[in-house]
């Protein structure tokens, strides 16, 4: 049976059929999986800019306040976020370094949540690298990245006046 199904279709096709292919794919293409890899490459738009190195970030006010400038002109350029979007995100970054130290962990996982749905909820693509340096801040969980954390985002906020 399963040499007549491929007889029809190699008669219909006029092509034999493509290896590879196990029951239940269907002929179809590639899997999902497939498909959504090589989608994940080139969208269509740059590909952004490099991230924010934590470590440079703590060592260095110079580069904290160039990531600053960055952000602020990628927003100009991407993004039609608010002021007060990003003054509420901001107060949100001072209480949770101001979270006692054994809350101060989750307190800046949680606004890792907030800040991925501020940025999905109004397309605010250009802090994303923020949304990536805020996960490198949380997994290191050193005070002192917080507050760095908080400075640059203090920074962000004084040049998009």
């Amino acid at each position: 049976m399963p040499q007549e199904q491929e007889q029809k279709r190699e008669g219909r096709e006029g092509r034999p059929p493509r290896e590879g292919r196990g029951p239940g794919e269907g002929g179809r293409g590639p899997d999902r999986g497939d498909r959504r890899d090589d989608r994940r490459g080139d969208r269509g738009r740059p590909e952004g800019p490099p991230e924010i190195e934590l470590e440079k970030l703590m060592a260095d006010s110079l580069y904290l306040d160039n990531q600053a400038h960055g952000i602020v002109s990628r927003m100009r350029d991407m993004d039609s976020g608010t002021k007060s979007q990003l003054r509420r995100l901001y107060s949100a970054v001072r209480r949770a370094v101001r979270a006692p130290e054994s809350e101060r962990q989750h307190e800046f996982v949680m606004l890792r949540a907030r800040l991925a749905y501020t940025i999905a909820r109004h397309g605010l693509r250009s802090l994303d690298q923020l949304e990536k340096l805020l996960l490198q801040v949380t997994r290191k969980n050193d005070p002192r990245g917080y507050e760095r954390f908080r400075d640059l985002f203090e920074a962000i906020v004084a040049y998009n006046e």
